[in-house]
Parts: C-alpha cells; sequence; structure tokens
C-alpha cells in the first residue's frame, strides 16, 4: 500500500524497543515505553504557514504522545505534523 501524506504531515516508521535486556529478561510490549525515534518514510509539501523540513530517510524524535498510528504493510508507522518532530538525528 502506498500513503502519501497530505499538507504539514509526516510518515514515520517506527523504531522498534528491544524486548529484552542485556540480562536476558524479557520485557512485555505493555512494559515498554512508547518509542519516540523513527525514520521519515515520505512528507507531505508543507503549507505556506509550516515548511516541511525533514526528508525520507531522515531519522528524527517526535513528541511521546503525537500522531495517529497506522499499520502498513503489516508495519507500524505513524503519521505525524511537522510541529510535532521536535529534532533530527544524525
Amino acid at each position: 500500500m502506498k500513503v502519501k501524506p497530505l499538507a504539514d504531515r509526516v510518515l514515520v516508521k517506527l523504531e522498534k524497543n528491544e524486548a529484552k535486556t542485556a540480562g536476558g529478561i524479557i520485557i512485555p510490549d505493555t512494559a515498554q515505553e512508547k518509542t519516540q525515534q523513527g525514520t521519515v518514510v515520505e512528507a507531505g509539501p508543507g503549507t505556506e504557514k509550516e515548511k516541511v523540513t525533514v526528508k525520507s530517510g531522515d531519522r528524527v524524535m517526535y513528541d511521546k504522545y503525537a500522531g495517529a498510528q497506522v499499520k502498513i504493510d503489516g508495519i507500524e508507522h505513524l503519521i505525524l505534523k511537522m510541529q510535532d518532530i521536535i529534532a533530527t538525528i544524525e
């Protein structure tokens, strides 16, 4: 499925958290913190008020409870507004 964000929205592929500690203890999904990092898959064209400053392939940090989760071809993604992205990771 092909998803193209509109306006100032950005499609981000979520990064998976490790489900096991260094000592080998398995952490259930319910006890893990929601990931706040991901990779930009696609970005909308922006608006006059909000320019999109990220591009495909950029790793980003975003607000913890931002965006709408969507599953595309079985992989978790998030559709964020540009203002919810707080940093790029190099």
